[in-house]
């Protein structure tokens, strides 16, 4: 008995140095997410994977884009900035990036941020020849101004918006007024997401400015309507993106590139497993929409969409980890 005692605590003792190994091994790790539902969610999502697959001590940290790249490329910390939206930030970001002090490691959402002027799901179905915004502007009646049914209308976002400053300028590029459009000041944003949720309950026409990822677009399934103008980056620095300007021209919104960021630092030492893991992790905007769209209607935690996108999802995640990650992950949901 005292031979099989002894032999079952060193085998407990070798199974705990081993797993004590592995947690040396990662280290401590700091994840920092973002004050919006997609980061915060995307921030949990890395700590469980990371912590119950890899064996990492990883805690994370509340930030913003600022302070968080900032930190990032001057002090080396945090370690990761798993949803990092770059071109808020274009400078400081080439600064880091020049300097060697900032390393990008792959995109969580290829699809990038998605702004523009949207339209539902159903109208798009039931209007194929409308894909364009010269295609809607042709057809002011199915787009109703609710204080004045002969015109159309154009929903546009709260005051102080970056966007509701382009939708301005472009409601001015395209003409919009000339073919018989209103643009409408919804106030807040529960006055545009109220607007939405009212056409798609009443199945109406509805076009205004947006963006995705968001959990709005995971509750009501909107299409964006393409520009019908080239992209022209000088055009958009000088007029669309200028309050006074005067004569702004028709031009396609930018796509915001959305990257994982590391610190130098970490990404010198990190674990090669962990690397590999971050640089395949990425999930397209329909998937993180529906997500958060549960997130709202649920009153979820960041860590309860994680934990609700591993369970539903598994076929996804497990790509983009070890064989034996996915053993680990699975056995601790």
């Amino acid at each position: 008995m005292k031979k099989l005692l002894a032999s079952t605590c060193l085998v407990f003792g070798l199974l705990g140095g081993a797993s004590f190994a592995n947690a040396a091994e990662c280290g401590s790790i700091t994840i920092a997410s973002m004050n919006w539902q997609s980061a915060e969610v995307l921030s949990n999502l890395d700590k469980i994977i990371l912590n119950e697959g890899y064996g990492c001590q990883a805690d994370i940290t509340i930030g913003d884009t600022v302070p968080t790249i900032t930190s990032m490329a001057e002090k080396g910390q945090p370690d990761i900035a798993p949803e990092a939206w770059v071109d808020l930030l274009p400078e400081i970001v080439k600064k880091g990036t020049d300097e060697g002090k900032i390393v990008a490691v792959g995109s969580p959402l290829p699809d990038g941020g998605n702004q523009g002027w949207w339209i539902p799901k159903y109208l798009a179905e039931a209007h194929p020849d409308i894909k364009t915004i010269p295609d809607m502007l042709k057809h002011p009646e199915l787009f109703p101004d609710p204080e004045d049914a002969s015109k159309g209308a154009i929903f546009n976002g709260p005051s102080g918006w970056g966007g509701t400053l382009v939708t301005t300028q472009l409601y001015k590029a395209f003409d919009a007024e000339k073919a018989g459009f209103r643009l409408v000041d919804t106030g807040s944003a529960a006055g545009l997401d109220g607007a939405i949720a009212k056409a798609y309950e009443r199945k109406q026409g509805w076009v205004g400015y947006y963006w995705a990822p968001t959990a709005l677009l995971g509750k009501y399934p909107m299409v964006k309507l393409e520009p019908g103008a080239p992209a022209d980056p000088a055009e958009w620095k000088r007029c669309n993106t200028v309050a006074d300007c005067p004569d702004p021209k028709p031009n396609a919104w930018p796509i915001d590139k959305i990257v994982t960021l590391l610190a130098k630092p970490f990404s010198e030492k990190v674990d090669p497993a962990v690397l590999d893991y971050l640089k395949k992790r990425s999930w397209s905007n329909e998937t993180v929409n529906k997500l958060m769209a549960w997130m709202t209607d649920n009153q979820a935690t960041g860590e309860d969409g994680a934990k609700h996108f591993l369970k539903e999802n598994k076929d996804m995640w497990t790509k983009w980890v070890s064989p034996e990650a996915a053993k680990k992950i699975e056995a601790s949901l």
